[in-house]
């Protein structure tokens, strides 16, 4: 009897391990072709696959994640595209990564997928998406204080807002700085999202 649970603990720790390595090889893949990524239908085509990944495994917010992303780097991309059904759609991606994980990397992307909605029209949408992307920037930070790109949404934020209106070059600058600090103590995990330095660093020069 001994043996035999023994060797079933076997056959589930090898299945395990391979639907591990199966997705770990199709996270790869597709990261690799998001990478490369340089048209609407590149995106759209990335987008769908994470999200097949993503419902296929049910238990890995990481796919959603991309999935999202890829919309999101759509919708400031192409400015020919409907940014509400746009952003609408990757919000519904990352909701289902929320029920799989809460995290702030998921707070950064309702940031930028409200953010793009707010930008349609800021002086009568500041009070709806604007909020929303304040709210999500905050959640984020109390999740996760250092992570950069939070910061370096926070700086975008506030380098875009008039100085009138609290904003400006000089209130973004030290933001900014604090966000190239954290990207280059930040140790992230394989697959785990990583850009932002160099657009964080390039926003830093136009404050200079």
């Amino acid at each position: 009897m001994k043996q035999l649970i023994v060797s079933l603990a076997l056959i589930v720790s090898a299945a395990a391990n391979a639907q591990s390595a199966k997705f770990e090889d199709a996270m790869k893949t597709n990261l690799a072709s998001f990478d490369a990524a340089a048209t609407t239908l590149d995106l759209q085509t990335a987008s769908a696959s994470f999200e097949r990944i993503g419902d296929a495994e049910k238990t890995q917010w990481l796919p959603y994640y991309y999935a999202a992303l890829a919309k999101i780097r759509i919708g400031w991309m192409d400015q020919s595209i409907d940014k509400d059904q746009n952003s609408e759609a990757a919000k519904v991606i990352i909701a289902k990564a929320e029920a799989i994980e809460k995290n702030s990397e998921l707070c950064a992307l309702r940031n930028m997928a409200a953010t793009q909605q707010m930008l349609v029209d800021p002086q009568s949408r500041w009070q709806t998406y604007g909020m929303e992307a304040g709210a999500a920037l905050q959640e984020g930070m109390q999740l996760d204080p250092n992570n950069p790109r939070l910061y370096y949404l926070k700086g975008m934020s506030l380098f875009n807002t008039p100085v009138q209106f609290g904003g400006g070059k000089d209130k973004a600058k030290p933001v900014f700085e604090k966000a190239i600090e954290l990207f280059k103590a930040e140790q992230p995990k394989p697959m785990y999202p990583h850009w932002g330095q160099k657009q964080a660093e390039d926003q830093l020069a136009l404050c200079n």
